[in-house]
């Protein structure tokens, strides 16, 4: 009897760190169906990055990191990460969600063969307040939230990719000129 609890036993106990691995994209992905324009691109894009967390920091030089998965078709076909530095008038540090949205086929290829994407912003956030937007030869991005419960986006496709943040926390201020590296690893 006790050989058959065992691995039930080993089973239920590694349930509750399985789904709290799993929790933090859906969750994600949540505040991003609830933020506005986000929404409708969720449904109509050939597919997408998400970022559940990348923290930035900077003073004149900065730098930001983030892990994701990306999906195609709502399927999750792969692993990212996003590698940022900066350079510019900069002071702080502040932690944020991504979603970044592919239009097409081509789009997704694009970004799935890891090119770097350089990029100009300007951001102010205080804790889990903030407005943002920038434009990067991947997509234009704006946005504005009291926190992740209260969120807006607003944004469009650029050269097939939008892109659409939500501050999660900090406090930073950004004027500055960057380059940003994305992975990718299929599953």
């Amino acid at each position: 009897m006790k050989e058959k609890l065992i691995p039930i036993i080993m089973l239920l106990l590694t349930l509750p760190f399985t789904s709290a691995w799993a929790d933090k994209y859906s969750d994600t992905l949540t505040v991003f169906k609830q933020a506005g324009e986000s929404s409708n691109f969720i449904e109509n894009s050939y597919g997408y990055a998400l970022f559940p967390t990348i923290g930035k920091a900077g003073l004149v030089v900065g730098g930001a990191h983030g892990s994701g998965r990306v999906y195609k078709q709502g399927a999750h076909v792969g692993d990212t990460s996003m590698t940022q530095l900066s350079v510019g008038l900069q002071l702080g540090g502040q932690s944020f969600s991504q979603i970044i949205f592919f239009e097409d086929e081509r789009s997704f290829n694009e970004f799935t063969s890891g090119d770097f994407e350089f990029g100009a912003g300007i951001g102010v956030v205080a804790i889990t307040a903030g407005a943002q937007a920038s434009t990067t030869t991947g997509g234009t991005s704006a946005g504005a939230s009291g926190g992740k419960s209260n969120a807006t986006t607003a944004g469009k496709y650029n050269k097939g990719m939008a892109i659409f943040s939500v501050a999660k926390g900090g406090l930073m201020y950004e004027a500055s000129v960057s380059g940003q590296k994305f992975s990718y690893t299929p599953i």
